[in-house]
């Protein structure tokens, strides 16, 4: 008996496709049950378009015989759904603890920052509005974001984290906060650190350049 049509087995199928394509290590599998709680998924059917049809594939329910083109559509949406779910999905309870454990496995990659370390990165958004921003990764250590080094990473939706992601985690989970380095890289020019003089001049120089570029664009545009 094929048990695509039990209820317990929606979302099964076509989730563990989308988590194995090459680039959505960051997504984390969201359960079936939140997913077929349609009061999770309110409002989502004013950004989706195709909705309903994009929640069967989701769902793995999708009975009706689709063109090709018509059937791109509606992987592009299900895909988009699927990504505005896991937003919400990540700042529940469960979504929280799947993430944390991948957080502990470093499995969305460790900070670029020579001084932090190789500490681990969580995912954020830069918007949580779709289509704005790609993904970035935050580092709890420096408290600064990153763009992702894979390509692949680059052009998922910041969205399908949202903004609050991480530092909701790092509220739940305090025992992940690591400690935060004093340590900072100082300039040295033949082993003898710059003097702080040197800097303002240096600035100083800067905003005089400045000051001259924008007079130029004045003088130009009258």
């Amino acid at each position: 008996m094929d048990d695509r049509g039990s209820e317990s087995s929606y979302g099964k199928y076509w989730i563990e496709w989308f988590q194995s394509l090459k680039g959505h290590e960051f997504f984390c599998d969201v359960d079936s049950e939140y997913i077929l709680d349609r009061f999770n998924l309110t409002g989502l059917n004013l950004e989706v378009p195709h909705y309903l049809l994009a929640f069967d594939l989701i769902t793995d329910s999708l009975e009706d015989d689709l063109d090709d083109e018509l059937r791109a559509e509606v992987e592009k949406s299900a895909r988009h759904l699927y990504g505005l779910i896991h937003a919400r999905y990540i700042i529940t309870n469960r979504g929280l603890a799947k993430m944390a454990e991948k957080f502990q496995h470093a499995e969305f990659g460790r900070c670029p920052r020579v001084l932090c370390g190789g500490q681990a990165c969580l995912p954020v958004g830069m918007s949580d509005i779709a289509e704005h921003k790609s993904v970035k990764l935050f580092c709890p250590k420096c408290e600064d974001v990153y763009t992702p080094p894979s390509r692949r990473h680059q052009s998922i939706d910041g969205a399908y984290f949202g903004t609050s992601f991480p530092h909701l985690l790092l509220q739940v989970y305090p025992s992940l906060v690591p400690q935060k380095t004093t340590e900072r890289y100082v300039p040295k020019i033949f082993g003898f650190k710059i003097h702080a003089s040197a800097r303002e001049m240096r600035k100083q120089d800067e905003l005089r350049e400045e000051q001259q570029r924008r007079l130029a664009q004045m003088l130009a545009e009258e």
